[in-house]
């Protein structure tokens, strides 16, 4: 063959069997079809913008960037920057979990740190429990990890200790992921007593317990309930993951773990490997940010919670009779399951043409899903607006 012919064009190697058994995320694809600024969306996860506080955050980062552009404008260490850490540390133990600023990992938003522990625990064909329905995203990282994965039986309250119990003698998981408080989608909080079986299990059977807690400070009404990490027993196997993208900012995409020393030494060595380091400007201006974080999730809260209750007000009249919703103590989402005879799924494009949009049930189920399911985030809109959205909604399912 001359140089001057074409060489023969083989095709490239395949992608990675993991990257072909994982699809998109349905509620990414559900943003996209419902951008358009009309429709009134309450299928996404997304803080209200007009909330974000652009003022401190705005000052923070020209602090750092004023102060200490050097170091601000530097690779960091993996672990994460000390200021940052140390601040945690003292917040956490502050709500009842004696935390030194050493026992946590810095991540690039929560996200990763479920991508982490996906690295550091997992083998492909482990099985790994979860709440049934489950946070979308989680499933999502487990499955591209290659675990098995199975929802655990529940009610209001959570996952059932028995049925737990029962899964992990027979199933031999290597983790149960759960969100306790607010949950992902279902809005629902589990109660202390139900968090210590849990631990209790747990203990008992030899299991990970990964805690995930982006919205525990979005509270609007109740007490709070320790962390199933707080519980006695649960030292050695709790993971807690926390995050400001619901109280700060998600742009900043900043969160982090706390683990027993050899978990989180793996999940270093991951996170090293994947990206060296968070980004070291904004951990340091979130840093400086604490100090006034609390002032900014109060605001927040009192706007939050006046939307909750107007969806409160208006879902009677929105859904068709028979629906049952709960009432969530906090966090961003409420679950709504229709008569069974409707198909959420089936429902939503009707429902688009009116102009507002909602997340099915279905994806978030890990094992058959109950398709007359569907999650409403409350947050992003004003009450004024919750309220048209809820009419066309109701219009839209044949109310």
């Amino acid at each position: 063959m001359s140089l001057a012919e074409p060489a023969p064009h083989a095709p490239v190697p395949p992608l990675s069997a993991r990257a072909g058994t994982v699809g998109g995320s349905p509620v990414r694809d559900i943003l996209a079809v419902t951008a358009r600024p009309e429709v009134i969306n309450f299928a996404g996860g997304l803080p209200a913008p007009e909330l974000f506080d652009r003022e401190g955050i705005g000052a923070a980062f020209r602090e750092v960037l004023e102060r200490t552009p050097d170091k601000a404008l530097q690779y960091s260490t993996t672990e994460g920057e000390p200021a940052l850490r140390a601040g945690l540390a003292a917040r956490v133990t502050a709500q009842g979990l004696p935390t030194a600023a050493d026992d946590l990992l810095i991540t690039t938003g929560s996200q990763q740190a479920l991508s982490l522990l996906a690295t550091a625990l997992l083998d492909p064909g482990d099985t790994v429990l979860v709440e049934d329905p489950c946070y979308l995203a989680a499933l999502q990282v487990f499955g591209l990890a290659g675990a098995r994965v199975l929802g655990v039986p529940g009610d209001e309250d959570g996952v059932d200790p028995a049925a737990l119990a029962e899964l992990v003698v027979r199933e031999r998981p290597k983790l149960l992921y759960l969100v306790p408080t607010f949950q992902n989608p279902t809005g629902r909080t589990m109660p202390a007593a139900r968090r210590a079986a849990v631990a209790s299990v747990a203990a008992r059977h030899g299991l990970w317990i990964v805690e995930d807690d982006p919205y525990g400070e979005l509270r609007y009404e109740g007490e709070r309930v320790p962390w199933i990490a707080a519980h006695p027993g649960a030292e050695d196997r709790v993971v807690l993951l926390g995050s400001f993208s619901k109280v700060m900012a998600p742009g900043i995409r900043l969160g982090w773990l706390r683990a027993p020393e050899h978990l989180r030494r793996a999940c270093a060595v991951a996170k090293q490997a994947a990206d060296l380091h968070s980004p070291t400007v904004n951990q340091l201006a979130a840093a400086g940010y604490l100090d006034v974080l609390d002032g900014h999730v109060d605001k927040v809260r009192s706007v939050y919670g006046e939307r909750r209750d107007a969806m409160l007000a208006g879902l009677p009249a929105a859904l068709p009779e028979g629906s049952v919703w709960n009432r969530p103590e906090g966090g961003m989402f409420l679950w709504a399951r229709l008569p069974g005879s409707y198909d959420t799924t089936a429902l939503l494009p009707k429902v688009v043409e009116q102009d507002v949009a909602y997340v099915p049930g279905a994806p978030f189920y890990a094992g058959t899903p109950d398709r007359s399911t569907l999650r409403l985030c409350f947050v992003t809109q004003t009450p004024d607006e919750i309220t048209e959205g809820l009419r066309r909604l109701g219009r839209g399912l044949g109310g």
